[in-house]
């Protein structure tokens, strides 16, 4: 039996979603949120999902709690109206980076979000780009981690690639994905930043490991938060001798003051993608923002008709 598929929006990206049903297509499913005076969130549901393949989208940006708290509510309420699957479909995955013990006495709040979403009454998870690939196994369902590649790489190769390329990652722990990204850019030349923190969101020293000297370097990353340690890393390539540096993110998180960081910068280009609704305010000129929403509607139709989406990315 052919059962119907129905795409519902959270609050936090709702351009997304919209793009997503017209990639499909599919019309989008009437949900309605309503915030008490206290703070309280309570959600109705505008559509009948009983037996129906349900796909909720909702990115746990900021706020992220409120964002977290009103997809949990949202699958809550679609278990309850007998839904047949619920899929939810976060392009970006907060509390990521919370995903180990660096130290005594603090939580795995990956975990424990991951925890959350499959109580609620998810039965899938498809998102893209997590921080750290472990967070996979924290979830007691399937899960599809997709990867913005397929729409990064074509407008990396297509303006930048008759330059002398060299794919940086900014850390020791990026090296994996930069090779991935390098690898398809007719083996362009690797860099790694090393990177000396000494508080959160704090870099006492950074160091260029590999020559990239007269090349175009393309930073390779899955987030950009602060900007702080992307443009030193942008900042160190330059002085090392690079004729440009071009910023290559997935999710434009922009906190604290990341635009004007951003803004005040000698980056080329930061090239993001609209798993983050970036609020007009927060855009500038050097800012191009790719949208990843048909890749989410391939994946969407390939899970509903229980076809694969590894092959995606072959």
């Amino acid at each position: 039996m052919k059962r119907q598929l129905l795409v519902f929006s959270g609050r936090s990206n709702s351009r997304i979603t919209s793009a997503i049903c017209e990639s499909l297509p599919a019309e989008l499913g009437r949900l309605e949120v309503v915030r008490f005076s206290d703070g309280e969130l309570s959600v109705e549901i505008g559509d009948n999902v009983r037996g129906r393949d349900v796909f909720v989208v909702q990115s746990t940006s900021a706020p992220g709690n409120d964002h977290l708290m009103e997809l949990l509510v949202v699958i809550d309420a679609l278990r309850r109206a007998s839904a047949w699957r619920i899929t939810a479909v976060l392009p970006y995955f907060g509390y990521a980076r919370q995903d180990r013990k660096l130290k005594p006495r603090v939580p795995i709040t990956a975990k424990l979000v991951a925890n959350l979403i499959t109580t609620a009454g998810a039965h899938r998870v498809l998102t893209m780009d997590l921080h750290s690939g472990q967070i996979v196994g924290f979830f007691d369902i399937p899960v599809d981690n997709l990867n913005a590649f397929p729409v990064l790489l074509p407008y990396v190769k297509e303006k930048y690639g008759n330059e002398d390329l060299t794919i940086v990652s900014p850390d020791v722990g990026g090296v994996e994905r930069a090779r991935h990204f390098a690898t398809r850019l007719d083996n362009a030349a690797i860099a790694v930043i090393d990177k000396r923190r000494s508080g959160p969101n704090q870099v006492a020293e950074m160091n260029v490991v590999g020559d990239v000297r007269k090349t175009t370097c393309i930073i390779v990353d899955d987030m950009i938060d602060t900007g702080g340690t992307l443009v030193k890393a942008g900042e160190t390539l330059l002085e090392a001798g690079a004729k440009q540096v071009v910023a290559c993110c997935v999710h434009p998180v922009f906190s604290g003051n990341a635009v004007e960081r951003l803004k005040g910068s000698k980056f080329k280009e930061v090239i993001v993608s609209d798993t983050i609704q970036v609020p007009k305010s927060s855009q500038f000129p050097r800012l191009t923002t790719l949208s990843v929403a048909p890749l989410f509607a391939e994946a969407i139709r390939r899970i509903h008709s229980d076809d694969s989406i590894s092959s995606l990315f072959k």
